[in-house]
């Protein structure tokens, strides 16, 4: 029989005198108390307690210690077997083993080796009652080799490409982690990009200029022996390429399209995708026939790696990672089959039984594929066992009967299939005891009066005793209460009483004999506080006392203790602790809070509490003012369909008088919790007559309101549902347009709940033709706020109306609201298209309008397109984006602005509706006339000489019409900016460069140009140049001296003396210009003007390298002023009031130089206007024409 411990409990009557309790248990294998006393002269078989692992990795470096420890009665001996025979260990000098124990240490740190000792270790447990087997335990030294030297060639590819560092650790006992780091130990970073695999392969998507380095290292860390190896450093080096091509994504690692994976039930499923391609593909997982496990999976390596936790067959089937990038994707379908090893369903348990009772062993255990199912008794197969009558074998199942005490013995059941094995030991232990009660004797037990009393008897026996409670010596029967007995014995009273008092007897027996047991009941008066303390409010600086007076048993003694705010009471004089009583001294702020007093005794324990408020000490209060305070006692009356009156009782209004009190009103039917505003009354009036919606479940609310604001809301009224009625009002915003051509779609603004005045709230919509003898055609409709009306003609006009109704009734009969069926595109396009050219960029369109029938919608306007299809001055044919112009209404006639003139237009009319445009109207042509030209599109003014200027200049580009003459007008500006006589020059059309001749040498002239069509003058372009300087600076008397004297220079140019001379002229030229800038740097000024008038030199004449032409002048706007030592400026301008008294303005720069012949190469220009000096005169940049003008 078995015994357990509490796992129901049973109720029984005091109805018969003595009291005898029987504790009726079911027949089931006993349990032996685990206590010490007991199991000093119980007599147990073996039990292993404690044993090695069954896969033993043991460091070489250490003693082999193999546990087996075992507990049973006799103590237990212990044996061993290796590889399937007895191990002598006594003839192993290196082998010892733990007294009282099976526990083995072999001694292999003096001598030995650690690989002497592999094997496959069993240990066992034996006494008289039987023999307990520990595990298979594999022992296995840990291996850490080292790699194999190996010569890695420097590994060189290009920008993007695919890469796997191999890593092929050496095979260790266990296996080693794998981790990549550099020479100087700092792991190399990891990202979808580049990543480790779980084989410890480095893989790159794409690799990059920044993966080159020569020290990508491998590391293996072996745990058990805390060593950690390292492979040769692999160097890769990276070409950048200037264009890498990208491509789709393919798996690096698994291969194929598919694959096979299988998995242990309860190990972690780990499946890999690693793909390459470019850009870096990300990977996603699925489960193609479920979905995966929510808590149990997580990502690692980047989603690189899936991973399942606690894996069960419910877990097999097909995943499938897909790699995906900007050009494609691919996917890997991994077919996932989950194995499992043996695990237990029921384990087998220890039996204890008594002589002729039956029982059973039962060893249930599952796994994939099923597991096999062996038994063994005391170590050996139950096959070659001694036989026992009692015992019967069924598969999983060992089944007593009628055991004897020789039926004791330890049975191991194996469950093994291919990935595994369980082995649990269980006895059968057959025990012939008397009753024992464990319980103390004597113990005394004390309640507190009307709580449950709990009475133990713990108790043992072979066979399994029954138990009987008694109450008094003589078993005096209990009258008046119902008692609970518990099957472990225990006696329990669930309310105890002063009666409850006395000494009861627990009784168990069995057929061997007979025990029984005292224990003592007292029961204690509750403790209580009779006098709790009390709220107070007092002054500060004042004293406060809190009593509490406690009421015990008499045999209790209490201790009583006072907290502040559940806490200690504060260290300070001020408070002291009387018997009954808390006073507090010269109260203060922070005294204020909860004080409570707690009576303990051993047995219970009371609180009570109160709250201390500290105030100042102040005068009689100034009145508070202050919003009134809510309304209260909200009552309805005089409840008729369509009003109610509210009446309500007014709130303190905080010396404020309420100025009115508003209402609001909760539709809990339609819109609960949303109140709405219903009216507001005077402050004097505290009821209100309310009109009500039909079908409205109303509360009502009401607020005050004075000078102050406005109160809280009341209380909700009492709710009021209103009866049903027909709508009082239609739908609003009726509209009837179609979609489509043959369609009418009507919509209208749907009531909502609160207008709907009933249950059952439809809609009937009704249509017919406005122009038409029909009848209207109606039809209902339910929750929705359109209605299409199919198989209409185009764009008639119909009379619409929507109706509200309910289960009530209808809504009044609305008013027909007028709409159209669905528009078309028009059919005709407008006639008769004429235009009237206005002038060379406008032209007006007149047209006849098309019919209203053929209109087919409502009329939007009409829409003009018109394009410049080819030039008149050209006759070149090209498409111009079509320009479009949109008249509103029924205008039949409008302006096109902004042609360009001297242009071939086309234009076409179309009439447009609310679906579209209708066809267009023949295209029209027509023409501009000419416009008067653009400016030239630039003009240049180049090759200056004492007496000419040459002007380049492109034509305009827009000349709107034939050129046909160019208009040059110019005049000269003097030194003080005065204009002289204005010269007029017509120049034919077909002219791009023109020569003025004849010129003033050395004189500004501004220039007006622009051309001429048949319409007029076009637009004029300015432009402002100078000619060159004589020779002496000298006027020439007129223009032909002029030319007498360029004709001079050019006859003796090619002479050898004037050559030399001109050499001559030059170096010293460049000597005084080295003694100026000596002499400026140091801050003096040289007397230009002096040595300008005494050193004029008819011969030298400042000339362009190219063709000995004078200088060009140019407008150019740049006024920046060069820096000392720069170039000429670029648009060769020098400042008037700086051109001819100052070294200074003379640079050095690539125009400074002297021609073959010793003239000083320059060019001159001039600005359009007077610039400002920036800073002093000294910081202006030098000319080289007035530096020679000044020096020559």
């Amino acid at each position: 029989m078995q015994l357990k411990i509490m796992p129901k409990k049973k109720r029984l009557s005091a109805g018969r005198a003595p009291l005898m309790l029987f504790l009726c248990q079911m027949i089931s294998a006993l349990e032996v108390p685990l206590d010490p006393k007991l199991l000093e002269d119980l007599v147990q078989p073996p039990t292993i307690t404690q044993q090695s692992p069954k896969d033993y990795i043991i460091d070489p470096r250490e003693n082999i210690v193999i546990q087996c420890e075992a507990k049973g009665k006799p103590s237990p001996s212990f044996s061993w077997t290796r590889n399937g025979t007895h191990f002598d260990i006594d003839k192993d000098p290196l082998v010892t083993m733990k007294p009282g124990s099976g526990t083995l240490t072999i001694n292999i740190m003096s001598e030995g080796k650690a690989e002497t000792y592999e094997g496959v270790y069993q240990c066992t447990a034996r006494n008289e009652r039987g023999a307990a087997i520990s595990n298979n335990i594999v022992i296995r030294p840990s291996r850490s080799p080292l790699w194999t030297k190996e010569k890695l060639e420097p590994i060189i590819l290009r920008n993007g490409q695919s890469l796997v560092l191999p890593c092929r650790p050496p095979i260790g006992l266990p296996p080693p982690i794998i981790f990549w780091m550099d020479n100087s130990f700092q792991r190399l970073p990891q990202s979808e990009r580049v990543s480790q695999g779980l084989n410890g392969d480095l893989y790159f998507s794409n690799v990059l200029p920044e993966d080159t380095r020569e020290d990508y290292i491998c590391y293996a860390r072996f745990n058990h022996t805390q060593t950690i190896q390292q492979k040769q450093p692999i160097s890769v080096k990276v070409i950048s390429a200037k264009s890498h091509r990208q491509r789709p994504p393919t798996f690096l690692t698994p291969d194929g399209n598919t694959s096979r994976k299988e998995e242990l039930r309860g190990n972690v499923l780990s499946l890999e995708c690693i793909a390459e391609g470019l850009p870096t593909p990300i990977i996603y997982w699925i489960k193609e026939d479920g979905t995966l496990p929510i808590n149990r999976t997580f990502y690692r390596n980047f989603k690189k790696t899936l991973q399942i936790v606690q894996v069960t067959e419910a877990d097999s089937g097909n995943y499938q990672c897909i790699a995906k990038n900007a050009l494609g994707a691919i996917h890997h379908t991994i077919s996932v089959t989950v194995k499992a090893a043996p695990y237990w369903i029921i384990a087998p348990q220890n039996l204890v039984l008594s002589p002729e009772e039956d029982g059973t062993l039962i060893c249930r255990a599952n796994g994939n594929p099923k597991p096999r199912i062996s038994w063994l008794s005391n170590g050996v197969p139950i096959e070659i066992a001694p036989d026992d009558p009692s015992r019967k074998i069924d598969g999983d199942t060992i089944i007593f009967s009628k055991v004897q005490e020789r039926s004791s013995a330890v049975y191991q059941c194996n469950a093994s299939n291919e990935y595994g094995y369980l082995l649990a030991n269980a006895f059968v232990n057959v025990l012939a005891e008397p009753p024992r009660i464990l319980t103390s004797a004597n113990t005394l037990y004390q309640v507190i009066a009307n709580r449950p009393a709990l009475l133990d008897c713990a108790f043992f026996g072979s066979p399994l005793p029954t138990i009987e409670w008694f109450k008094g010596a003589k078993g005096s029967a209990l009258r008046e209460d119902i008692y609970v007995l518990h099957e472990n014995g225990t006696l329990e009273i669930p309310v105890a009483q002063k009666d409850s008092t006395g000494t009861y007897t627990c009784v168990a027996r069995n057929k061997l004999g007979m025990a029984k047991n005292d224990v003592h009941l007292e029961i204690k008066d509750p403790t209580r506080i009779i006098k709790q303390p009390e709220y107070a409010v007092v002054q500060r600086g004042s004293t406060v006392s809190f009593e509490c007076k406690v009421k015990h048993d008499h045999t209790l003694i209490p201790t009583v203790m006072w907290l502040k705010d559940h806490g200690e009471l504060p260290n300070d004089g001020r408070f002291t602790v009387d018997k009954d009583r808390l006073v507090v001294a010269d109260v203060n702020d922070d005294d204020g809070g909860t004080y409570t007093c707690v009576a303990n005794t051993t047995l219970d324990n009371v609180s009570a509490s109160a709250v201390l408020s500290v105030v100042a000490p102040t005068p009689t209060p100034a009145p508070i003012y202050d919003v009134p305070n809510p309304p209260f006692d909200l009552e309805l009356t005089d409840q008729l369909d369509r009003s109610v009156q509210l009446s309500w009782t007014p709130g303190d209004d905080n010396n404020s008088p309420i100025t009115k009190f508003i209402i609001e009103y909760e539709d809990a039917m339609h819109e609960p919790g949303l109140w709405h505003h219903q009216t507001e009354v005077p402050g004097t009036q505290t009821t209100a007559q309310l009109k009500l919606s039909p079908y409205v479940n109303y509360s009502f609310r009401v607020m005050a309101e004075n000078n102050l604001g406005r109160s809280l809301p009341s209380e909700a009224s009492e709710q009021y549902l209103t009866k049903a009625a027909e709508p009082d009002k239609n739908p609003t915003a009726v509209e009837g347009l179609g979609s489509e051509p043959d369609n009418l779609v009507i919509t209208w603004k749907p009531l909502n709940g609160f207008e709907s005045n009933g249950p059952g709230l439809q809609y009937k919509v009704s249509w017919r033709q406005k122009d038409g003898d029909d009848e209207w055609t109606s039809v209902v409709v339910a929750n929705v706020s359109k209605y299409i009306v199919s198989g209409t003609p185009t764009f008639v006009p119909y009379l619409i109306k929507v109706q509200a109704l309910n289960d009530a009734g209808f809504a009044p009969e609305p008013a027909a609201v007028m709409g159209h069926s669905g528009e078309d595109l028009p059919m005709v396009a407008p006639g008769n298209v004429r235009v009237n050219v206005v002038n060379s960029t406008l032209a007006e369109v007149h047209w006849d309008p098309v019919p209203l029938k053929s209109i087919r919608g409502h009329l939007q306007g009409y829409r003009i397109y018109y394009w410049k299809a080819q030039s008149s001055l050209t006759r070149n044919r090209r498409h111009i984006e079509k320009k479009i112009l949109t008249f509103q209404g029924s205008k039949t006639h409008g302006m096109l602005p902004g042609l360009e003139p001297f242009s071939h237009y086309t234009l076409n009319v179309r009439v447009v509706n609310g679906k579209g445009e209708g066809p267009a109207s023949p295209d029209k042509v027509f023409n501009t006339p000419e416009g008067v030209p653009s400016a030239p599109s630039s003009l240049k003014i180049v090759n200056p000489t004492l007496d000419s200027l040459t002007l380049e200049w492109e034509p305009p580009s827009h000349p709107n019409g034939i050129l046909t003459e160019y208009t040059l007008k110019y005049q000269p500006i003097n030194s003080t900016h005065e204009l002289g006589p204005l010269v007029d020059l017509k120049i034919p059309a077909n002219k791009t460069r023109w020569i003025l001749k004849n010129l003033n040498f050395s004189t500004r002239y501004k220039f007006y140009f622009y051309a001429q069509t048949a319409a007029g003058s076009g637009i004029q372009i300015t432009e402002e140049a100078i000619t060159t300087v004589d020779e002496a600076g000298i006027l020439p008397p007129d223009v032909g001296a002029g030319k007498a004297m360029a004709s001079r220079q050019v006859d003796i140019a090619t002479q050898g003396w004037f050559i030399g001379l001109m050499c001559a002229v030059a170096l010293l030229i460049l000597i005084l210009l080295i003694v100026c800038f000596i002499r400026r740097n140091k801050g003096g000024k040289y007397p230009v003007k002096e040595k300008e008038d005494a050193h004029a030199d008819p011969e030298i004449q400042p000339m362009k390298e190219d063709d000995g032409t004078f200088g060009e002048y140019s407008d150019a706007e740049d006024h920046k002023p060069l820096k000392k030592g720069s170039r000429t400026p670029s648009d060769r301008t020098v400042k008037k009031e700086d051109s001819d008294d100052s070294l200074v303005d003379y640079g050095e720069g690539v125009n400074g130089q002297f021609n073959e012949d010793g003239s000083f190469i320059g060019q001159y220009s001039g600005k359009k206007e007077k610039e400002p000096a920036e800073g002093n005169e000294s910081s202006e940049a030098p000319s080289p024409v007035n530096a020679m003008n000044s020096f020559v």
